[in-house]
C-alpha cells in the first residue's frame, strides 16, 4: 500500500471511487445523484487530495483544504470492499499531517451521519451539526479535532 498524491489522468476513476463509497451506506441512486457534484474530484482538487494505491489501483481518496488556521476535510472515502481493513484511518492521518503542514490547528469534518463513530473513534469531538453541500435541508454531524 502506498499513498501518493492524486494524479489528473484518474479523476473519473476517483470520483466513481468517491460515489461508490458514498453509496455503501444504502442511499438510493436519486440521493448519490444529488451529491455527484461533491464528491466529483477536480482538476482545482489536485494540490489537496491524496491517493491510497494497493496493486497499482486506487482504494481510497482523501482531500483537505486549509484556509489561515483551520483546515477541511473535504473527502474521506473507502473502495466499500476495502472498508475495515485499516485505509480510511491511514488516510486519515495523512489528513492530519496535510492540514498541520499548512499551518492549521483544527480540522472540521461535516460527516455522513453513518461515517460518525468512525471520526469519534478518530479523536474528533461532536461539534453540532453542518449543512450539506449536496442536499438543501439536510444537516450533518459536524466534528473537530484539534491539531
Amino acid at each position: 500500500m502506498i499513498v501518493r498524491a492524486a494524479r489528473a489522468v484518474e479523476l473519473a476513476e476517483l470520483s466513481l471511487l468517491c460515489l461508490r463509497s458514498k453509496a455503501v451506506w444504502g442511499y438510493d441512486p436519486e440521493f448519490i445523484a444529488a451529491c455527484r457534484a461533491e464528491l466529483t474530484v477536480a482538476p482545482d482538487d489536485l494540490p489537496t487530495t491524496l491517493v491510497a494505491e494497493r496493486r497499482g489501483h486506487p482504494v481510497g481518496v482523501v482531500q483537505v483544504t486549509t484556509e489561515g488556521t483551520t483546515a477541511t476535510l473535504k473527502k474521506l472515502f473507502v473502495e466499500p470492499h476495502e472498508v475495515g481493513t485499516g485505509i480510511g484511518a491511514m488516510l486519515f492521518a495523512k489528513a492530519l499531517k496535510m492540514a498541520c503542514a499548512a499551518g492549521a490547528v483544527e480540522l472540521i469534518i461535516a460527516a455522513d451521519p453513518a461515517a460518525a463513530g468512525f471520526f469519534s473513534r478518530m479523536g474528533a469531538r461532536s461539534a453540532g451539526e453542518a449543512p450539506s453541500g449536496c442536499i438543501p435541508g439536510l444537516n450533518l454531524p459536524r466534528f473537530v479535532l484539534n491539531l
